[in-house]
């Protein structure tokens, strides 16, 4: 391996990586370049602006530590991945991880050419980092893919209604880095017609909401949706929460106004505004859920009928992204841990009762409960949680697109992630994210997967997501509305199941349902 420091000429400036040697059989080399800054730094009159290309700088820049990350410790973690805060101003930067650095001065005809996954991390569109250990690229990299991560404005400075700031900044920030990306990577070595988008939780509703925006189709060729749900938020919505944030704060709804609190205060009124956050009645352990199933993430992408023209849904009904290949799918109980504290306090109350505050149609509480007979009332409402925000939507959006017809449309393939964690005990959120970048033994795996998670499984999540972003679509049958094929991750065997999902389509809107 060289020991040389790696250099790369990018359109602001030269950065110096460094070299990491591989730790497997390959003997692969990855460069990591970390933190370099896409965008000026959003503060002072750019806070709350459009984010702005990052200026030129002179001689080269080191990018050898994690930038400054827009998540706070403050806020603290609400994934079970490790995503580590780093202070700072200039929080809108990426990590680029390659095996193919091409030198200053080099023709970017001679860049390898490799394809590019982009990385959008979770955290609810309030949290989260682009620099967690489990977000390393190196295993891609031994398999010939260049990873880049990237960080964008969360919560309120992100994505919250203030009368005379751009609506959806961190959309905005997306956007930007994915610009950023088709100017550098050839000069990383890679080819920037080969960029598949990927994220996971609210990482996965980004990469949906760009795949149904008209401004990001020449970004990307392909999606990789990891338990994203899709974007459903209006205007009015985002504008109700966000005077309500302002008007806690004692301020006018302006970028004057709100631009007077410190980023503390902010964080503190924006949780406040959660739906999680919705009672304090200990008696009432769903509350929060209720506000959530109901009222969706108030701080995230919005569709103010501009940069977001239409929900996600009507958005592929109307054609767009018809021509990008869509990869969506989900861990089987995302969120059927939520409710492990008040398993024992929602035994005695029926499930009935319980889906009746989260479903408006008794008829479908009633199958709903019919079809998971032999579950108790805690896990009932969980999985009907889990499929509802995730597992559901992915399954519709499937069926609408393959029921355009199309002829020149990309496929559409759907999966199921199924392995129960042996320390959780179920195939819970954030569980399927280690599989699809093959760190088994990166920090913090060991405490939701166990001492010894399957390398097979690995290999397995790893390779689907290498199928797609290499050769443009999955290793496994395309979704259609006659035998409807998935893929199930599962140890100690995957499988290929015919109507895998089908327990979840008494929950699609009739339209799709009765096609």
């Amino acid at each position: 391996m060289t020991t040389t420091s790696p250099l790369v000429q990018t359109t602001a400036g030269v950065v110096r990586g460094f070299w990491r040697e591989s730790a497997d059989a390959a003997g692969v080399p990855s460069a990591a370049f970390l933190g370099i800054p896409f965008a000026e730094p959003p503060v002072g009159e750019l806070r709350f602006a459009a984010p702005v290309p990052h200026q030129a700088w002179e001689g080269v820049r080191d990018a050898v530590e994690f930038g400054a990350t827009p998540h706070r410790e403050v806020q603290g973690e609400i994934t079970l991945i490790p995503e580590p805060a780093f202070p700072g101003e200039s929080t809108l930067n990426v990590n680029v991880f390659t095996p193919a650095p091409l030198a200053p001065g080099t023709d970017a005809a001679e860049s390898a050419g490799l394809p590019v996954l982009v990385y959008i991390h979770g955290g609810g569109y309030v949290s989260g980092s682009p620099s967690s250990p489990w977000y390393d690229g190196a295993p891609f990299n031994r398999d010939g893919v260049i990873v880049v991560s990237v960080s964008y404005r969360l919560g309120f400075h992100g994505f919250g209604y203030i009368e005379d700031a751009p609506m959806n900044r961190g959309v905005r920030d997306w956007l930007l880095a994915l610009e950023w990306v088709q100017e550098n990577i050839a000069n990383f070595g890679g080819d920037p017609k080969q960029v598949t988008i990927s994220g996971q939780s609210a990482g996965g509703g980004a990469v949906l909401t760009l795949l149904g925006m008209p401004a990001a189709q020449h970004l990307f060729r392909a999606v990789y949706s990891i338990s994203g749900p899709p974007t459903t938020t209006t205007l009015d919505a985002a504008e109700t929460v966000g005077r309500a944030i302002a008007e806690l704060g004692g301020v006018a709804p302006t970028r004057a106004g709100l631009g007077t609190l410190p980023e503390s205060r902010i964080l503190e009124l924006q949780a406040s505004a959660s739906p999680l956050n919705a009672s304090d009645d200990e008696s009432d352990p769903i509350a929060g859920l209720v506000g959530l199933v109901s009222g969706g993430l108030v701080l995230g992408p919005v569709v103010d009928g501009d940069l977001i023209p239409l929900p996600s849904r009507e958005a592929y009904a109307a054609g767009i992204g018809a021509d990008k290949a869509l990869v969506m799918g989900a861990t089987d109980q995302e969120f059927n841990m939520i409710l492990a504290e008040g398993k024992e306090a929602m035994a005695a109350i029926p499930a009935a009762a319980i889906l009746g505050r989260l479903v408006d149609s008794p008829e479908l509480v009633e199958a709903y409960v019919a079809a998971h007979e032999g579950l108790d009332t805690a896990d009932t409402v969980g999985q009907y949680i889990t499929d509802s925000m995730f597992r559901a939507p992915a399954l519709d959006i499937a069926e609408l697109r393959a029921s355009r017809g199309d002829a020149d449309a990309a496929a559409t393939w759907l999966y199921r992630f199924s392995w129960s964690s042996p320390t959780i005990g179920s195939s819970c959120h954030c569980l399927d994210v280690p599989f699809f970048f093959d760190q088994l033994g990166a920090e913090r795996v060991s405490a939701v997967a166990g001492d010894s998670p399957s390398q097979l499984l690995a290999d397995e999540v790893h390779g689907g997501a290498l199928a797609l972003i290499r050769d443009g679509a999955a290793n496994w049958p395309a979704w259609n509305s006659t035998d409807r094929q998935a893929r199930v991750y599962d140890d100690p065997a995957s499988s290929v199941e015919s109507d895998a999902f089908a327990t979840l389509r008494m929950l699609l809107p009739d339209t799709v349902a009765a096609a």
